[in-house]
């Protein structure tokens, strides 16, 4: 059973479409973000609105093409072809762009993306591990910070730090236990609707007015377990879906796991679970804090990536998922390579059935998607039963 507030977070699309016009009109400054190791606090701090940028869709993808490389990553493309085509309003009313140095392809797409709106790049060291690394990345914080001062005109004081980091972890919390509620079995909540409110979230123009629809949104699930009704029956094989970032409109594997009878209780990516994890240490130094919160994310772009290994053995025992399905998108080199290590830990260590399916937005292999999910649920599906 669907809950009705979905409907709500639903028309938020169309609502932060509107506020965000409103808000740039009046004055308020945006900061438009792709990723999540973008420190929204800082933006918040500079009494700026920070706002998730497009880039899930397979419509821009032609356009884009004229300039970039057809066999690219699907998300650099439709991030760059939602620039240039004006189709994304919050690229549009966007004021600064926060970039970021995760792979090679996105790093040489913003040298593009730089000559349309003023852009400020955070170099992500090449690992998580040490102490070193923590220094470099604080400095980085720092940098952001500085730049935003003298873009915006505007002091970022520590108090307005601290803030700032205690609304965005509000809003982490209520997404956590969102997404906590599927670790039920069975589960109340479909994988489709997990993914639309967390991808959601990260337009959201007004923060609070958000965490307060996250909050309705819980106490109605909770409702629903408690009167019996859930999303799927008990015998639906569980899966955890990790790898890539996905959103509307690069749902279809999402899609095509749940249309095939599985519940998808769990997405590890960072669009899902991955960013929930870890708070920032409300007592610590902010800029040290915020630095050890967005290191911690486990991504393929950092080596070692073996936090992303215990995350996926914490999710699945604590989800009791049945089996693993890794997303990773066409020319995304760092998680296509890690899918083997992935794979490897996921049969030998947590001895679960494993799946990688590689494409990308288009809807061209969906026939053949749909015949490789549908034997990777049959491998397993007696055992849920």
């Amino acid at each position: 059973m669907r809950p009705k507030l979905m409907e709500q977070v639903e028309e938020l699309r169309g609502i932060n479409s509107v506020k965000i016009k409103e808000a740039s009109e009046g004055g308020k400054k945006v900061v438009g973000m792709y990723c999540v190791f973008s420190p929204q606090e800082i933006a918040l701090a500079a009494d700026a609105i920070p706002v998730t940028l497009c880039g899930t869709k397979q419509e821009p993808i032609e356009e884009a093409e004229k300039e970039l490389p057809r066999n690219l990553c699907p998300l650099i493309k439709s991030s760059y072809g939602f620039a240039i085509t004006d189709k994304c309003p919050y690229f549009y009313f966007s004021d600064v762009l926060l970039a970021e140095t995760t792979c090679d392809g996105k790093k040489k797409m913003y040298e593009l993306m730089g000559k349309i709106k003023p852009m400020h790049i955070m170099n992500l060291p090449q690992t998580a591990e040490g102490e070193e690394a923590l220094e470099y990345w604080r400095k980085e914080m720092i940098r952001f910070k500085s730049f935003l001062e003298e873009k915006f005109g505007v002091e970022i004081t520590e108090e307005k730090l601290r803030d700032a980091i205690k609304l965005a972890n509000r809003e982490r919390k209520a997404m956590k236990r969102l997404h906590e509620l599927n670790a039920h079995k069975p589960a109340p909540l479909t994988g489709m609707d997990m993914m639309l409110a967390q991808w959601l979230k990260g337009f959201n123009v007004d923060k609070e007015a958000g965490i307060r629809l996250i909050e309705e949104l819980i106490e109605e699930v909770e409702k629903q377990i408690e009167e019996g009704k859930f999303a799927f029956d008990e015998n639906a094989p569980r899966v955890l879906l990790t790898g890539v970032p996905i959103g509307s409109g690069s749902e279809k594997v999402l899609k095509i796991l749940e249309e095939a009878g599985a519940s998808v209780v769990v997405l590890e990516n960072c669009t899902g679970y991955k960013s929930l994890d870890v708070m920032v240490d409300e007592e610590k130094e902010p800029m040290l804090a915020l630095a050890e919160k967005y290191l911690a994310t486990p991504c393929s772009c950092l080596t070692p990536n073996t936090a992303r290994l215990d995350l996926i053995e914490r999710l699945a025992k604590e989800y009791q998922v049945d089996g693993v399905l890794d997303l990773t998108w066409q020319a995304c080199h760092t998680y296509n390579i890690e899918s083997f290590t992935v794979k490897n830990f996921v049969k030998d260590q947590l001895n679960l059935p494993f799946l990688q399916i590689e494409t990308d937005y288009s809807e061209s292999d969906v026939g053949q998607i749909k015949v490789r999910v549908e034997a990777f649920l049959e491998s397993f599906i007696e055992t849920a039963k």
